[in-house]
């Protein structure tokens, strides 16, 4: 079967954005091995934090099970390992020099990084779709119900783009699967434990409580456990004019959102950069 002719003066940028976006697809349909893998860890700690703690934890916490708690927390861990695999995805496409052929064609730059992130996203819905129903077969509880389910799946998404956009980065810069790997991963397991993942800040050490007021991954998982709950969660910011959940949601969604932006921005420049330094 021949190749696709390319269009030398381009398509649009929904076009672009569509063929990438399948490239991508197809790409991870081909190698599932990523998608088990990124899913081992997560479901790991789930099993294992409610198993061996959750007795305790559960006398700690008021009147919920640990598995209500820490299922928030397992979700954003998937969207954040499913992440960071997305610049692995990207130092291959550059050692086998798809990355080079893609930057010398007409493509819009823009376009090729917003099909590749909506490949990831596909990927994670359906990972956090699975943590989510083994959460619930263990025993955690959804009070917000099928429209709840829905609403941390988008949270989830919405998180993962900072780290999506973190680790093509990482990917562009180093040009290299082995430091690409190393530098997602040694923020993930910090950036977790230094949050309100697996405990309730007010029970963590002082240092930890005003790291976690500029972790990301406290916005994620407050607003993962806002909905989770249907109730206020966040204890890093203080806010009191909206109702119920919605006093966590409203600071954490603005967060998460703009982080989107900002790591997305840079993502964006670092491949257009990249571009013009490889087509030199």
């Amino acid at each position: 079967m021949s190749a696709p002719s390319i269009d030398r003066h381009g398509g649009s940028f929904a076009s672009d954005v569509w063929v990438t976006f399948v490239r991508w697809t197809i790409k991870s349909v081909r190698n599932p091995f990523v998608l088990v893998v990124s899913l081992v860890q997560p479901i790991i700690f789930l099993v294992l934090f409610t198993q061996v703690f959750g007795g305790v934890a559960t006398s700690a916490l008021e009147g919920i099970s640990y598995e209500t708690y820490l299922v928030p927390a397992i979700v954003i861990q998937v969207a954040l390992v499913a992440a960071a695999t997305s610049g692995i995805g990207l130092v291959n496409d550059i050692e086998n020099g798809m990355f080079e052929k893609t930057l010398v064609s007409p493509m819009n730059r823009s376009a090729v990084f917003l099909g590749k992130t909506l490949a990831e996203v596909v990927r994670i819905v359906v990972q956090v779709t699975i943590v989510l129903v083994l959460g619930v077969l263990l025993g955690a509880e959804i009070s917000t119900g099928v429209v709840g389910a829905v609403a941390i799946v988008g949270i989830c998404v919405l998180f993962s783009i900072w780290f999506t956009a973190f680790s093509n980065v990482l990917a562009v810069m180093t040009r290299d699967e082995e430091s690409t790997i190393i530098g997602a991963n040694l923020l993930q397991l910090p950036l977790l434990f230094v949050s309100s993942a697996f405990l309730p800040l007010p029970a963590l050490p002082e240092w930890i409580r005003t790291v976690a007021t500029f972790n990301p991954i406290t916005y994620g998982v407050d607003a993962a456990r806002a909905v989770m709950l249907g109730e206020d969660t966040m204890t890093v910011i203080e806010i009191a004019r909206f109702d119920g959940m919605w006093n966590t949601l409203a600071p954490a969604l603005a967060v998460l959102s703009g982080l989107a932006l900002i790591f997305g921005s840079v993502a964006v420049y670092a491949i257009g950069r990249a571009a013009s330094a490889d087509v030199q």
